[in-house]
C-alpha cells in the first residue's frame, strides 16, 4: 500500500474519523476476547481514550490492550496498542459525560458500578484505504492497482 500522506496526517485522519463514528473493538491482552466500546475523546489528551464502563467490565481491571477500529465508510482502519487504566477522576468524568452515557447509566455520574476507563496509546498500525477512481475502475474489471491509486499506511508512535 503506497504511503501519500506523512504518518501526522494519517493519524490526524484517525482522529477526525473516530470522532464521527467513536466505537472500537478493545480487549486485554489476557486471552479474553475483546468488545466494543464507545470511545470518548478528550483533545486535551490526543493519545488516550477513555470509556465508561462497569466496574465489573472485563477490561476494569486494567492493563496491556489492544484496540481496533474500522470507519464508518470502511475506508479507514486502525490497530492501537497501550494500557488500559481507571481514571476516575471527576472534573474528567464531567468533561466527557454526555447523553449517551447517561443512558447507560441510571445512576448518573453517582451511579456506584460506573468507572472511568483511560486507554494511554504507546502505538498505532493505521491504514487509509482510499483507493482512487482509476483503482476502482480496475477493481470492477481486472487490471493491478498501482501504488499511487491506493491509500495510506503508517505506523506511529502517537496519534497526536
Amino acid at each position: 500500500m503506497a504511503d501519500h500522506d506523512s504518518p501526522q496526517e494519517v493519524a490526524a485522519k484517525f482522529l477526525d474519523k473516530l470522532k464521527s463514528s467513536p466505537f472500537v473493538m478493545i480487549g486485554l491482552n489476557d486471552g479474553e476476547h475483546s468488545e466494543p466500546m464507545t470511545a470518548q475523546i478528550d483533545d486535551d489528551q490526543p493519545n488516550t481514550l477513555f470509556f465508561f464502563a462497569g466496574k465489573d467490565n472485563r477490561i476494569a481491571a486494567g492493563g496491556d490492550a489492544m484496540a481496533q477500529f474500522v470507519g464508518k465508510g470502511h475506508d479507514f482502519f486502525a490497530c492501537l496498542a497501550g494500557n488500559v487504566t481507571r481514571d476516575d477522576d471527576r472534573a474528567q468524568i464531567d468533561k466527557l459525560w454526555n447523553n449517551q452515557v447517561e443512558a447507560w447509566f441510571p445512576g448518573g455520574k453517582a451511579d456506584p458500578n460506573l468507572t472511568l476507563l483511560r486507554f494511554d496509546i504507546d502505538s498505532a498500525e493505521l491504514w487509509e484505504t482510499d483507493i482512487s477512481v482509476g483503482g476502482r475502475l480496475k477493481m470492477l474489471f481486472g487490471g493491478t492497482i498501482r501504488g499511487e491509486e491506493s491509500g495510506s499506511h503508517a505506523v506511529v508512535g502517537s496519534v497526536a
